[in-house]
């Protein structure tokens, strides 16, 4: 008896070792960032974006006084630059989940949108894009949409393609517009997907509506293959089943929306959980949050044909999750995820074979609405994360780098 009573203790000491060695080794190779922002203002909704050139941009919204401002820094040598001023205005729609974004076209110039509010609804507000030709003067903002409808458009996400960004949103035009905020995702019509290119003059240059029934309130996500852009995004059936589905665009035209895997997740509402996406030549890999038996995962599926067909998806988390997630290729054959297991921001690398990496423990954050959406992109040898630290009176972004080689 005492034998056993010894040798069970030894693997609770032993697992006890293991577990605060293992702390120590994220501690060390989690390296926080210098971005220091006064503490008088709010700070929140961060967006990352690696440029054609490697570099790692993060716009970010400031709320002060009442006025919201759209800012964006650039990372050298492990610093923050002193963040540029996009726009500014004090009828913005700042919301958690539904955050600006910024990128870049192929040759020269930047492209970033804010959302401003249109009407006395909870969520008629507009998507309005500005340029910048150098990063430092940004034109006057013009509207993505041209619908006039005092309706919510947003969840925008953005992919250069040729000479061109390709942006995606959603757009509630058919929907009457929304009042309510304890009813959202039950309107007259249904929420449909949009996409549009536009030109380095930040100029709309075609249109297009992708499907004309989608999920009312998640992110869309948009990568670049070898064939075309395409775009994922959480679908909704007539039933209520709310997937992740994606549309191609291939030899000038649109697939018709498929979906990446039939999770089967019935949901009345909206969960506010968009999918994430990235593509290198023919190589996708998308992240989802579902919880089909009423208890959340985060999976990954991998796609070798640029969306064609997916292979079996991989479930990522190892405790109960919130989802919240991120998703970067690192090479031909892995990808790394960050999501949300309650407050903990964590990340792991997936092979293409379904292997799966040690969990990472980026950082403690908040699992309410404010902390928003925790931001990640691969660097030249590193993996970068930003997130909204809520936890204190004002809340204030957090920065930090893994090496890659730490998966």
């Amino acid at each position: 008896m005492l034998k056993s009573i010894l040798t069970i203790a030894s693997v609770l000491l032993l697992f006890s070792c293991t577990q605060e060695k293992a702390k120590e080794r994220e501690e060390l190779i989690v390296k926080p960032l210098i971005f220091e922002l006064d503490t008088i203002s709010h700070y929140g909704q961060p967006y990352l974006y690696t440029n054609q050139q490697g570099e790692v941009l993060m716009s970010f919204i400031e709320t002060k006084d009442e006025k919201a401002h759209l800012l964006y820094t650039k990372l050298k040598n492990n610093t923050w630059t002193e963040p540029n001023l996009i726009a500014q205005g004090t009828d913005w729609f700042v919301n958690w989940a539904d955050y600006p974004q910024i990128s870049s076209f192929a040759e020269s110039g930047l492209l970033s949108f804010f959302l401003q509010k249109s009407g006395d609804g909870v969520y008629s507000y507009d998507i309005k894009l500005t340029h910048s030709e150098e990063g430092a003067d940004w034109t006057e903002p013009n509207t993505l949409h041209d619908d006039g409808q005092q309706a919510e458009h947003g969840f925008v996400s953005f992919v250069p393609f040729q000479t061109h960004i390709l942006a995606a949103w959603l757009d509630g035009r058919n929907t009457g517009g929304e009042s309510d905020a304890d009813h959202h995702g039950h309107h007259e019509g249904a929420m449909t997907l949009r996409a549009a290119l536009v030109n380095n003059k930040g100029q709309k240059e075609a249109e297009w509506e992708l499907d004309d029934r989608v999920c009312d309130c998640c992110q869309t996500s948009s990568a670049l293959t070898t064939n075309g852009p395409v775009i994922v995004y959480r679908n909704r059936s007539e039933g209520e089943i709310r997937d992740i589905a994606i549309v191609r665009y291939l030899d000038g035209k649109w697939t018709s929306p498929r979906p990446v895997y039939p999770d089967n997740w019935k949901i009345p509402g909206c969960p506010v959980n968009g999918p994430r996406v990235d593509g290198k030549d023919n190589l996708l890999g998308v992240a989802w949050f579902a919880a089909p038996q009423g208890q959340g995962v985060v999976k990954v599926a991998f796609s070798e044909n640029s969306g064609e067909r997916f292979l079996q998806p991989v479930t990522i988390n190892t405790g109960t999750t919130i989802g919240r997630v991120d998703f970067a290729l690192i090479e031909d054959s892995s990808g790394i995820v960050s999501w949300m297991e309650g407050t903990e921001i964590l990340a792991r690398k997936v092979t293409l074979d379904g292997q799966l990496g040690p969990v990472v423990h980026i950082a403690t954050s908040s699992d309410q609405r404010s902390s928003g959406f925790p931001q990640m992109t691969k660097g030249e040898d590193e993996m970068v994360f930003a997130w909204t630290d809520s936890q204190s009176k004002k809340s204030q972004i957090r920065t930090a780098t893994i090496s890659i080689d730490a998966f």
